[in-house]
């Protein structure tokens, strides 16, 4: 199974926007830079983020500049701690660390803190925020600021700060009675991190991730903290968020204040100064990413070599990057990567090349990475399930059944519903569906003409109008419940079915395996037989109604149903070669005799009956 965790991995060619991201970095030497980078749920941003940051590792001089990432996921504190704070606290610990080396630094950094605290506790109101700006320990909540050194205790206490220890005070952050300002408090606490930053010789780099997995609140809350850091020198922040989300959780922030679009886009354009879009999926880079993965697969199965892994990441990464001279990712060129001669890994680079261009332009996927593995995981999930359950299917039917049901439900719905025990779960719908896709004939109901994925998905390998869809079906009962009917036919019932729908000529065996058989088994197999020829059945060869005839031969009381049968035959279509083989059969003279009256019917074969019916034979 492929994980769905963020990697530094590079199957998507992302390294390119990486690079530019880190050389921005570097390049504000120090000045406050702010980058976004924007794209869908699942398009990859998590994974860019961590690119960049191993990026800017080999950028670190300690001597001069060391970039300190710091990651912050506010979507894990929406439910405890507000984001405001935790971002906050997180910024303030981090800086603590790295200045244990140096304790005059340590001290400084331990004030930091303290300043971070207060600001906490003013959010909460009440006698916190009381006395915050009054400097007077106010109830509980005042004493205990007092206590933890958030305020001091008078000028006293100043006097007498050097008596190791003895009392405290002195070291607060405000004097009692000594009212102050938020806006300056905040200033205050800029500037006191700036200046660290400075004397650490730190950038401190804050990747923002999943901000738009919250809540329109957790996200404001977020976007609100960021302010207050941005544009500190040697500071930078990448946002990674859906810009789409943004502008929606800033009209939730303003409703009801007749917010436009522009002054929600407005909101996000202030605090980002560089905007980086994550690369949208072409059907070059869904068929690489497919092709990779399904390597990687099989390099963990241990069927595909990790040398040739490695030798076909660098090969097909570098078609990316060049893909803009005309070379593009060819199944040809990915069977060069896996091996002409190992079938199994050619089979696999075909099942990419034909699945990247529908998971890419189907809307249901829309080339979304996160959204082609899982793909991906449903299909090995369901091969894996086959196995014991006595199912034989390669993974080449079971995604393109998958595919369906992912992109075109209502087909899907459609399908499964013509399958049934009767049919041995074949399905004529789709293979007369399949083959007029192949001549460019009309295609009908309940196929969308109109619908370029289905032209699409008929056409991709393997098809499956012949097929027995019911394992399919079945594999996948974790979507709907299916129900194909009763399944009346034995063993000995199943092989003289399939010995029926392949024989072209009478023969001693067919007619020992009728007799075998027994009449009930015989009576079911004749139908199912007659029932999978449909989409081959020309009506103008004797061949066509030769399991009719056989099985009435031994089982005379089939013949009704075997009457029944052919009186479906279009008329129009019948041919004169069926009429002598027919007229011998006493069960068949019904349907002779309307074929006769039948308007429809070829005059040819109209003079055949006649002329056998003169003949009295």
């Amino acid at each position: 199974m492929w994980h769905d965790n963020e990697t530094t991995v590079d199957y998507l060619n992302f390294g390119v926007v990486a690079d530019a991201c880190a050389k921005l970095l570097q390049q504000a030497r120090g000045e406050p830079i702010s980058v976004g980078i924007s794209g869908g749920w699942g398009a990859g941003k998590t994974s860019l983020v961590r690119m960049v940051a191993q990026r800017l590792e080999a950028l670190n001089k300690p001597d001069d500049n060391t970039y300190v990432v710091v990651t912050f996921n506010p979507w894990l504190y929406q439910d405890f701690d507000s984001a405001r704070n935790a971002l906050l606290q997180l910024v303030g610990d981090e800086v603590l660390e790295r200045a244990r080396k140096s304790e005059q630094l340590y001290e400084k950094a331990k004030r930091l803190l303290k300043r971070i605290n207060v600001l906490r506790l003013v959010q909460l109101g009440g006698e916190a925020a009381a006395t915050y700006f009054t400097g007077v320990p106010v109830g509980m909540v005042g004493r205990a600021m007092q206590r933890f050194g958030l305020i001091g205790k008078g000028d006293d206490d100043d006097k007498s700060a050097d008596d190791k220890g003895k009392k405290e005070g002195g070291d607060g952050l405000l004097k009692p009675a000594e009212p102050v300002s938020l806006p300056g408090e905040i200033q205050a606490f800029r500037l006191a991190l700036e200046a660290l930053l400075d004397e650490l010789k730190i950038t401190l780099v804050v990747f923002v991730d999943d901000l738009d997995r919250c809540l329109p609140k957790t996200a404001i809350s977020t976007l609100e903290s960021i302010r207050l850091l941005l544009f500190i020198k040697r500071s930078a922040f990448v946002v990674a968020a859906d810009n789409d989300f943004i502008k929606g959780a800033v009209r939730v922030h303003f409703a009801g204040t007749g917010i436009k679009d522009e002054v929600a886009t407005n909101y996000f354009d202030k605090l980002i100064q560089v905007p980086l879009q994550v690369p949208r999926l072409g059907v070059n880079e869904a068929k690489a990413y497919i092709a990779l993965l399904l390597m990687q697969r099989a390099r963990e199965d241990k069927v595909f070599d990790q040398a040739k892994f490695e030798i076909a990441l660098d090969a097909v990464s570098k078609r990316l990057r060049e893909a803009w001279r005309g070379d593009s990712v060819t199944l040809e060129f990915l069977e060069a990567q896996v091996g002409v001669g190992d079938q199994h890994m050619v089979d696999l680079m075909k099942l990419a090349d034909g699945l990247a261009p529908l998971l890419t332009r189907s809307l249901a996927v829309d080339g979304n990475p996160r959204l082609m593995k899982r793909f991906l995981n449903t299909v090995f999930l369901r091969s894996s399930l086959a196995e014991p359950q006595g199912i034989k299917l390669d993974l080449e039917a079971l995604a393109k059944w998958h595919l369906v049901e992912r992109c075109a439900p209502t087909l899907a719905t459609a399908l499964a519903n013509m399958v049934t025990s009767e049919s041995d779960g074949r399905v004529a719908a789709l293979k007369a569906a399949e083959d007029a896709n192949a001549v460019g004939q009309e295609l009908a109901t309940p196929f969308d003409a109109n619908d370029p994925f289905v032209h699409q998905w008929l056409g991709l390998a393997p098809p499956l109008g012949e097929v027995d869809l019911r394992p399919l079906l079945h594999l996948s009962r974790d979507t709907e419940t299916r129900d194909f009917g009763t399944d009346d036919l034995t063993a000995v019932g199943r092989d003289l079915r399939d010995a029926l729908a392949a024989a072209t000529a009478r023969n001693t065996p067919l007619t020992e395996a009728i007799t075998k058989a027994g009449a009930a088994q015989a009576g079911l197999a004749m139908t199912r037989a007659w029932a999978l020829q449909v989409s081959k059945r020309t009506w103008r060869s004797a061949a066509d109604v030769l399991m009719l005839i056989e099985t009435c031969k031994v089982f005379a009381q089939h013949g009704p149903t075997a009457a029944e049968l052919l009186s479906k035959a279009p008329a129009a279509a019948i041919g004169g070669g069926l009429i002598p083989e027919l007229h011998a059969q006493q069960w068949a003279k019904p349907v002779l005799e309307a074929w006769l009256v039948h308007p429809d019917t070829d005059k040819a074969v109209k003079r055949a009956i006649e002329q056998m019916n003169k003949r009295g034979t």
